[in-house]
């Protein structure tokens, strides 16, 4: 049974390109399938739709969130389908499986007026005279952040050679797949003044990475949530890691932005999980309508 599930984690790996943390869930929930399969005296390649069935009902009465349940649920159909294109069997015995219906979760995004306060609430304007030199830092993550839709660990695996002096950026998503994104004026600027007046300082060996913490090591994805999460403290707004990301797409779908262009600057694989920051702009395009208009409601 491990042969197998090794087979298809280098075939997610290698045909899928799949990141790490992907893998790791797909390890995890096919560990506990394969687990159940071997108490029930059987295996993969002779588990039949019951177990698949029994399995799912032992994970909702274990009380397994949805959205859990539903990814075991994708990640084992995933597997058998591996093992019928592999001919190590014939049939699939999760072709009539499903997953629990999860609710549209529309991401949210703050007002324009709303990042403002936050990336003041990180650290002063890159022009700032005497300012503090990590929040220099920390402003100037934020700004690249909202400039660039980046993820919070793309950002922490940034290295200085992947800015260009044309004001591009190559960003490295997940499965290893780069992309190039435009750094904007203000993210530049407040990147220069880091740059300029803060690494030098913070560098104690040749390190490539882009952002250092005090040590002089690369920062971590954690450490720039934290800084994230201190900023949304300091101007009371509530944040996630994911935060600027959406406000990058959702203002971008606002100011006029093909939603594919918005795909590519994101990085997403399916232009279906784009589509849903039109949603939230329509959301917002009615609320604005019914407040507004005379006649919208009684």
């Amino acid at each position: 049974m491990q042969q197998l599930l090794d087979g298809y984690l280098r075939h997610l790996t290698i045909e899928r390109g799949l990141s790490k943390n992907t893998l790791s869930a797909y390890r995890n929930d096919l560990g506990k399938y394969l687990a159940y399969l071997e108490s029930q005296t059987t295996d993969p390649l002779h588990a039949t739709s019951e177990h698949v069935a029994s399995f799912s009902s032992q994970l909702h009465q274990a009380g397994t969130a949805n959205a859990s349940l539903a990814r075991s649920i994708a990640s084992i159909r995933g597997f058998h389908k591996y093992l019928v294109l592999e001919d190590k069997r014939s049939d699939d015995p999760t072709a009539k499986a499903k997953g629990p219906k999860l609710a549209l979760r529309l991401p949210k995004a703050l007002t324009r007026d709303q990042v403002l306060l936050l990336l003041d609430a990180a650290g002063p304007e890159p022009t700032a005279e005497g300012a503090d030199p990590i929040r220099l830092r920390d402003r100037a993550i934020l700004e690249l952040l909202y400039s660039t839709g980046a993820r919070v660990s793309e950002i922490s695996n940034l290295d200085l050679d992947e800015l260009t002096d044309n004001g591009l950026m190559r960003v490295r998503g997940k499965g290893s797949k780069e992309r190039i994104v435009p750094v904007g004026s203000f993210a530049q600027a407040a990147l220069d003044a880091y740059l300029m007046r803060v690494r030098p300082s913070l560098v104690a060996t040749s390190s490539p990475a882009l952002f250092l913490n005090q040590r002089g090591g690369r920062l971590s994805r954690q450490s720039i949530w934290q800084i994230i999460q201190s900023a949304g403290e300091g101007c009371g707004l509530s944040v996630s890691p994911h935060t600027l990301r959406h406000c990058f797409a959702t203002h971008l779908i606002e100011g006029g932005a093909d939603v594919r262009v918005v795909q590519e600057l994101l990085g997403h694989a399916s232009v279906a999980t784009t589509q849903i920051y039109t949603k939230v702009t329509i959301d917002t395009l009615r609320e604005v309508y019914q407040a507004a208009h005379p006649r919208a409601r009684r």
